[in-house]
């Protein structure tokens, strides 16, 4: 028996004999074209992308109408085919280079892949595998390429284990046999995990070479809730999982019951809980899970193309998708959060020696004005198609956010000589992210409409450790007393001025941090949509007065281990499967 440890993708148990599926690869060839041929290269693109098209409608054509997850990767994908910046930018790429045009497609998704591979950012991380798959696609096409053996030959139960999956792998899987994945590359928000743990597969991902070291008909437990691979299980061990394998059922039962309850406490306390989104698409899956809103919907997205600036237009578009696809539901985007770990064209070559630390966020908006200023145009267009929410990020000082609004009244004025419809009230708040916010949140309360804390930041910048550093990322904890004081100070200092508070960090995604920031006074939580059953699941299972009790307790704690060993046992004797 062997364990090998990697990334919670999807959670859930599962047992199966290995299917080993292992990607072929194919050399792209590169070679010098005249320029009597680039048209006819633009027009091979062309019908390889239609053929491409063609092929993902093809696959939508045969999924169960029910398959929400599904339709959206892959009209995300669509959209990606036919992305007019990407798409010129190819063409712009073709003529200057004077290559075939697989390898300018090429070329410039290497180059777009190391951009986002090289952010600490993980949802960027992860979406090379969809730029990818889309490429391949486009590539395979160009270059001729035979179709492959796909997850829809699995021909019996099994666990499929692979270097990789690109997320059509994934949709076109037979669900009936594909029991489990087991996964070198990937992490828990990529779209092989989120398809994974919409059709209830268990997965694990970023598990190394794992696929070079499990054989085919191995005996495989996955156990995607705690990130394990288990090989050729023990006597003991295997019927330990069987006995999971049937509570897990029972909990997935209760839990899909909870969408048609109220997220509210044992005794009436009424909850809003919300999702973060990174892409439009991620919308329709938001509401399925009965998000009340969206808490965060990332604008960086639209930035990340290499060597382009989204036009106003483009940006409407999307924020406009959005807005509608919540019908009401208020959605809260964060205007552009770039710099540190998040490169575009713009700052690529700042040569900043702490970039964390630098011209990043709402300090490279208002220094790069003419890119702020059409983000606001843009959001401002969009805000009559629903319940618009703005929020600026970064925010350190009084100063700053009345920058940002200054700029953002000269948005209104420019789109009103215009005779451009907008919403004259679109409520304006900011995410306090670093200590100076947090300890002057009653001066910034008094000039913005509501406060969205970013744990990820303010916990890195309050501890002074960076989370992408292996020496130091175990000091990184939530649970530290002076974070916890900082939040009890920015809710106090919110509902003193009359506003509301929500979360919008990872802390807001776990059951048990959850129930700690309802004591500490939170008015709402926005997480990953998949989190949001557990979540409500054990705020309707709890009294306010527990909460506050519990509070009480942990205010007399001086140690991050205390609080959390606290908590883990607090949360024992009253809950299942939630300890962390």
């Amino acid at each position: 028996m062997v364990k090998y440890q990697g990334i919670s993708g999807a959670p859930g148990i599962a047992r199966g004999e290995a299917y080993l599926y292992i990607e072929d690869t194919t050399i792209v060839p590169k070679y010098q074209i005249s320029d009597n041929d680039i048209e006819e290269e633009i027009a091979r693109y062309q019908r390889a992308v239609k053929k491409a098209a063609d092929e993902i409608n093809d696959i939508k054509k045969n999924l169960n109408p029910e398959a929400e997850e599904e339709y959206q990767m892959l009209d995300s994908h669509l959209l990606m085919l036919y992305d007019p910046i990407f798409t010129e930018q190819v063409f712009e790429n073709l003529r200057i280079s004077s290559k075939n045009v697989e390898w300018v497609l090429y070329d410039q998704i290497t180059a777009l892949v190391d951009k986002l591979k090289a952010s600490q950012d993980t949802y960027l991380q992860e979406r090379t595998s969809d730029l990818h798959d889309v490429s391949r696609r486009v590539i395979d096409h160009l270059m001729y390429k035979k179709k492959k053996e796909t997850l829809a030959d699995v021909p019996k139960e099994a666990i499929v284990v692979t270097s990789d999956l690109r997320p059509s792998d994934t949709v076109r899987m037979n669900k009936q046999f594909v029991k489990g994945i087991v996964m070198d590359e990937g992490g828990r928000t990529s779209h092989t995990a989120i398809l994974a743990r919409s059709f209830g597969i268990p997965a694990v991902l970023g598990l190394g070479n794992i696929s070079k070291k499990i054989r085919a008909y191995d005996t495989v437990i996955v156990d995607g809730s705690k990130g394990m691979v288990i090989v050729n299980p023990d006597e003991k061990t295997e019927q330990e999982y069987q006995d999971k394998i049937i509570e897990q059922k029972r909990r997935e039962k209760i839990l899909s019951q909870l969408k048609k309850y109220p997220c509210q406490t044992k005794d009436g306390h009424k909850i809003i809980l919300k999702a973060n989104i990174e892409i439009p698409e991620d919308a329709d899956p938001a509401l399925n899970y009965k998000a009340e809103g969206i808490g965060l919907f990332r604008s960086e997205f639209l930035f990340m193309a290499p060597d382009i600036t989204p036009s106003e237009e483009l940006q409407t578009a999307a924020y406009t998708k959005v807005l509608e696809t919540m019908k009401g539901l208020p959605v809260t985007i964060r205007t552009l959060d770039v710099g540190g770990d998040k490169l575009i064209k713009e700052i690529e070559n700042s040569h900043e020696k702490n970039p964390l630390l630098g011209w990043r966020a709402i300090r490279f908006c208002l220094d790069k004005r003419d890119i702020f200023k059409t983000q606001l145009r843009a959001l401002l267009r969009a805000s009559t198609a629903g319940n618009l929410r703005i929020m600026f990020p970064l925010i350190s000082c009084e100063e700053e956010l009345l920058h940002a609004l200054d700029l953002l009244e000269e948005a209104k004025r420019e789109l009103k000589a215009e005779g451009k419809p907008y919403k004259e009230d679109v409520p304006v708040g900011i995410m306090i992210e670093v200590p100076s916010a947090a300890l002057a949140s009653d001066i910034l309360a008094q000039k913005a409409d509501f406060f969205s804390i970013g744990t990820n930041d303010l916990i890195q910048y309050t501890m002074a450790i960076d989370r992408g550093n292996e020496k130091v990322a175990k000091l990184y904890n939530p649970y530290h007393p002076a974070i916890l004081r900082l939040i009890r100070l920015i809710v106090d200092n919110a509902h003193e001025a009359g506003i509301k508070v929500g979360m919008c960090g990872e802390m807001a995604g776990s059951p048990q941090s959850a129930l700690l920031l309802l004591a500490l006074g939170l008015d709402e939580l926005s997480m990953n949509y998949h989190s949001l059953p557990e979540v409500k699941e054990v705020i309707r299972s709890v009294e306010m007065q527990e909460l506050k009790d519990l509070c009480e307790a942990i205010r007399k704690m001086s140690t991050a281990r205390e609080i959390n060993l606290f908590l883990n046992d607090w949360m024992e004797t009253r809950f299942e499967n939630t300890k962390e």
